[in-house]
């Protein structure tokens, strides 16, 4: 099951999940019909993938309350709910839940801050329910995040000219292939975290740690993110 599968990166994950044999089922917006679906059609789920998800840019006080409301919704309610159908489909069975997250779950991104605020829900809720899970003596079922840097999608696509989403251009920007074979190794092996890539992960949780160190370095990392949009800008206009 891989929801937000229309187009980009859930697409591509749903057609790595049939070449390894699964019976996928794709879907951008009703998770519990989709889970009775699933099991009324192949009698089990093995796989539930939480891809689905919305980004629009700004500072929170800029934006509409509705839009505000839209990427809690999506990001972080729609990933609570996924994840709560994926472990009643799977109980007694077992099974794997993907959390497409972000490294907006991690650390502050000025520009996304709803987004990001969104994010850190859905990691938050995760891990948490992860633990419960533990807790309760459920062994077979496994939850694991899967937090990218800035993907080339048409998520980010029409972002070239917008300076509010410059810090998901400030690193190295991820070809969806790469995040699909990232989760093909947390389906081999799961884990609760999986930054994209590793050194990513290590430089935003440390900004984490030393908040203010964090917030000073930010400037910077803007910046950055700033000439690779005009740099791809630049050569998207000469092609």
């Amino acid at each position: 099951m891989v929801t937000g599968a229309g187009r980009g990166l859930g697409r591509l994950i749903a057609a790595a999940l049939v070449a390894r044999g699964h019976r996928v089922l794709v879907t951008d917006v009703n998770e519990a019909a989709a889970r009775d679906l699933i099991l009324a059609q192949a009698g089990r789920l093995d796989v539930w993938v939480n891809n689905a998800g919305v980004l629009v840019t700004g500072p929170a006080w800029e934006q509409a309350p509705d839009v505000r409301r839209l990427m809690i919704e999506v990001n972080a309610l729609g990933t609570v709910n996924g994840t709560v159908a994926a472990i009643e489909a799977m109980r007694g069975t077992g099974g794997h839940i993907v959390n497409i997250v972000s490294l907006a779950g991690l650390t502050p991104v000025p520009g996304e801050a709803v987004y990001a605020a969104s994010k850190h829900a859905a990691i938050g809720f995760s891990l948490s329910t992860l633990a419960d899970l533990r807790l309760a003596g459920i062994e077979d079922i496994d939850i694991s995040c899967v937090c990218p840097d800035g993907i080339w999608t048409p998520m980010l696509h029409d972002k070239l000219d917008d300076p509010a989403s410059a810090l998901s251009f400030s690193g190295k920007l991820l070809t969806p292939e790469g995040v699909v074979d990232a989760v093909r190794k947390v389906l081999d092996r799961p884990r609760p975290v999986t930054a994209i890539p590793r050194w990513r992960g290590l430089q935003v949780r440390l900004a984490d740690a030393l908040p203010l160190i964090g917030l000073r370095a930010l400037p910077l990392a803007v910046a950055q993110g700033r000439r690779v949009q005009r740099k791809m800008l630049a050569k998207n206009r000469s092609a």
